[in-house]
């Protein structure tokens, strides 16, 4: 074994090698990193925090050095051993929420969102039938905290008479839509931004639209009950599939919610989108 560790393969190749490549390697995991930390911040509050933190000190330490400030610089340095520390406290909650979702069974996840799923089909048959309107958004990877944070945020557990209950026609919150993060209503009341689309039907209402433009800008999912028919959509990435039946709709939202754990998800999406070419938009 030493006579091999001595050899000149290892000595003239794969050392200098191994050399060369740590830095490599030394790059790609803090882009990694970097990625996963200002992925995890994407659409919170952290993320803009982040981003403006960042930029004052990248320029004003940038000033100082060119001005050769002596005292303010010392100043820098010393408040850049500190940033650490100091974005470990800003950014707590997202850190928190970040560790626990590493942390968490990937299979009770999936129960999870199956229950919510199964819940909101309740609620939504029973909304279809009394021709109740509602807007239920499911958020994506993608995040939604500022529309949720212009709403009236909620942490309720997800529960089809809750639902029914928000969506009431002389409830407060009946109007506007609410945001479903995992197996929790986080907001109720959220004003989603209308679709620009100049295309589409003139008899599509003000709900259709709104659940297109959300999915315009966003990877959530959206479930809609119409007020007059009570027929019952889902839209997802700018297109929308109507007048679904309880069995359709159960398909759909399994196919788009739980696409992540499934090999198929892709073509779950393409085949979405090539449904939605024969719809009426």
């Amino acid at each position: 074994m030493l006579d091999f560790l001595d050899s000149p393969f290892i000595k003239n190749y794969l050392i200098p090698a191994v050399t060369y490549i740590q830095p490599v390697m030394e790059i790609f995991l803090l882009f990694v990193i970097i990625y996963l930390l200002l992925r995890s911040l994407k659409g919170t509050r952290g993320a803009n925090m982040l981003m403006g933190m960042g930029l004052v000190l990248i320029v004003f330490t940038t000033l100082v050095k060119a001005l050769d400030f002596e005292v303010i610089s010392w100043l820098m340095d010393m408040l850049w051993v500190a940033v650490p520390t100091l974005l470990i406290v800003l950014f707590q909650p997202e850190l928190r929420r970040a560790f626990a979702h590493l942390g968490s069974n990937p299979f009770s996840q999936i129960s999870r969102q199956r229950e919510a799923i199964g819940e909101v089909l309740q609620a939504v048959e029973e909304m279809s039938r009394s021709h109740t309107g509602a807007l239920i958004v499911f958020e994506g990877r993608i995040g939604m905290q500022s529309l949720i944070d212009d709403s009236i945020r909620l942490d309720i557990k997800l529960n089809s008479l809750i639902i029914e209950s928000i969506f009431y026609p002389n409830s407060p919150l009946h109007d506007g839509a609410i945001i479903i993060r995992n197996d929790r209503i986080v907001a109720a009341r959220a004003i989603l931004p209308l679709s620009r689309d100049e295309n589409l039907s003139r008899t599509m209402g003000t709900r259709h639209r709104a659940a297109l433009g959300v999915t315009e800008e966003n990877d959530c999912v959206v479930v809609i009950v119409s007020e007059e028919t009570g027929d019952i959509s889902v839209a997802y990435q700018g297109a929308i599939q109507r007048e679904l039946s309880r069995q359709e709709l159960t398909k759909r939202l399994h196919e788009l919610l739980l696409r992540s754990h499934r090999m198929s998800g892709a073509d779950d999406e393409e085949r979405f989108d090539e449904e939605q070419n024969t719809e009426e938009r």
